[in-house]
């Protein structure tokens, strides 16, 4: 099995997680628990639309902050929150939505709070190469994503028997492995400052648990659901 770490692209044709841990892979996990799809939308006349048919909760945001008109943010803490009849969450966000929309292969979305969950899945459904690949920040690395990627990659490689991993993702599982380090990379990094700016150390915290959550979302059809 063939184990890599992509930047905004996916290398595989077979299996491809995508993080995007600041905040909309931990929106996505954590989401399905009050809805029972979420459908990633590209940009916000999409999602007024999509609630125009649909019906349906919309949240998102752009540069961090939540979009106006909207009924939530991108926000881990508000969508676990979330009290009422609605099925449907409709989301679009700066950049893993985007990522979401070019993925030729099998896809499933990874986060700190799943990535036990997620990193065992793919190991069961892969065939021959999985790639985690991190959204990063307007075609930027971005820190937050490189350290929950290696702790995903951590599960993935546990669940392996014979694997070759790249020379990237063995850094990104060292990186990862000291909790008290990879929180404060978290809050460090160019993400986690401007979400602390905006008002959001609530989903910062969130999104810094590690396998809080045993759901793994697959993008399929346009839409993300469980992993059943």
């Amino acid at each position: 099995m063939k184990v890599t770490l992509s930047l905004e692209t996916t290398v595989s044709e077979d299996v491809s997680i995508m993080v995007d841990a600041l905040r909309a892979s931990t929106t996505m996990t954590l989401a399905l628990d009050n809805f029972e799809k979420v459908i990633p939308c590209f940009s916000p006349e999409e999602a007024f639309k999509l609630k125009d048919e649909l019906g349906g909760v919309i949240a998102g945001e752009r540069g961090g902050a939540k979009l106006e008109g909207f009924d939530i943010g991108n926000s881990p803490t508000e969508v676990e929150d979330y009290e009422g009849d609605e099925t449907t969450l409709i989301l679009t966000t700066s950049n893993g939505t985007r990522i979401l929309e070019n993925m030729n292969s099998k896809v499933l979305v990874g986060s700190l709070v799943n990535a036990k969950a997620v990193g065992i899945k793919s190991g069961e459904i892969a065939e021959d190469h999985i790639d985690v690949v991190m959204a990063g920040v307007r075609g930027e690395f971005a820190l937050e994503d490189f350290l929950a990627s290696g702790e995903i990659l951590y599960w993935i490689c546990q669940s392996l028997g014979e694997y070759e991993i790249s020379e990237l993702a063995k850094a990104a599982i060292i990186a990862s492995r000291d909790h008290n380090s990879l929180k404060s990379g978290f809050y460090n990094s160019r993400s986690g400052k401007r979400l602390a700016k905006l008002g959001y150390k609530k989903d910062i915290n969130i999104c810094c648990q590690k396998n809080i959550s045993e759901n793994v979302a697959k993008y399929e059809n346009n839409e993300l659901t469980l992993y059943r």
